[in-house]
């Protein structure tokens, strides 16, 4: 016997309504036959699947461990339907694109706008990650394309050089360091930092910097966003190290005052990965080659 659709609907029925003959009739199953599927199905799993029970019936951890799955497959199908949909509409591709929040923050808004207007055939999505998140979901095909900042974390991509950035340093403006036109990170750790959430690679960057001078980083907030970072800092709850694009742009925004990191890992390495393979998607080689031309012969 197969797993088939119907057998597995009939499952997350009877599940969702705890009775096999309330499962069988939202599936328009005779209930012989809805039995007969659920029978076969726990003799085809070597799993009891369900508890019978005097008002009806109870999903045992299998059970409700195979639900997991079966939703998941639906989430699936309805995406796939979806996309196929798009077809018919003219959409000719969909693009799945994963990037850390300095990417998305300094670089990649202008280059995804250019794309779209050249190719309005192709839909894009956009998912916000850490820069290990972007490598995992690309490697495992989660996302068709990831921008992040090194190190490499997996070698199951293949990557291209994209852009450089610049990590900054946002102060109240009247703070201790606000007269001043940079810093370094040793001046830094004398004071109360607001930091992104863990695994950010600057976050994480820092942490590790702290750490080779035998100093402690006093991480007193961690958030998720530079606008809350901007907002904290400006509330006089730290200071800040975060990407310049946004740095430069709240520093006009808030009442806080910009600084530039005298740092040499100050300086960060966008790059643009894709899972190794022989022969790329045509949609994600028409991206790769618009982030990342190759040079001129």
């Amino acid at each position: 016997m197969r797993l088939d659709l119907t057998t597995l609907n009939l499952v997350l029925a009877i599940e969702q309504t705890r009775s096999i003959t309330r499962g069988a009739e939202r599936e328009h199953l005779a209930l012989a036959a809805a039995s007969k599927r659920i029978s076969d199905l726990e003799t085809r799993l070597g799993v009891q699947l369900f508890e019978r029970r005097a008002r009806g019936v109870e999903p045992t951890e299998a059970c409700r461990a195979l639900v997991r799955h079966i939703r998941s497959l639906h989430a699936s199908l309805h995406a796939l339907e979806s996309e196929v949909v798009e077809f018919a509409r003219g959409i000719k591709g969909h693009l799945r694109i994963a990037a850390n929040a300095g990417a998305i923050a300094e670089a990649l808004p202008p280059d995804l706008a250019a794309f779209s207007q050249a190719h309005p055939q192709i839909r894009i999505s956009l998912e916000d990650q850490t820069s290990a998140e972007v490598q995992a979901a690309v490697a495992e095909g989660r996302a068709d394309v990831g921008v992040f900042t090194t190190p490499l974390l997996d070698n199951r991509l293949q990557t291209w050089s994209y852009r450089q950035g610049r990590l900054s340093v946002l102060v109240p403006n009247r703070h201790a360091l606000a007269d001043r036109t940079s810093v370094s990170f040793d001046d830094l750790l004398d004071h109360d930092l607001v930091g992104l959430h863990s695994g950010a690679a600057a976050q994480e960057l820092m942490l590790q910097e702290a750490m080779a001078r035998g100093r402690t980083l006093k991480a007193r907030l961690q958030v998720r966003g530079f606008d809350a970072i901007a907002q904290l800092v400006e509330a006089g709850m730290g200071v800040a190290v975060l990407p310049d694009a946004p740095a430069r742009r709240f520093a006009q925004v808030f009442d806080v005052r910009r600084l530039d990191l005298d740092e040499a890992w100050a300086r960060r390495d966008y790059v643009l990965g894709v899972a190794r393979q022989e022969r790329l998607p045509t949609v994600v080689q028409r991206f790769v080659d618009a982030l990342c031309p190759p040079p001129a012969k």
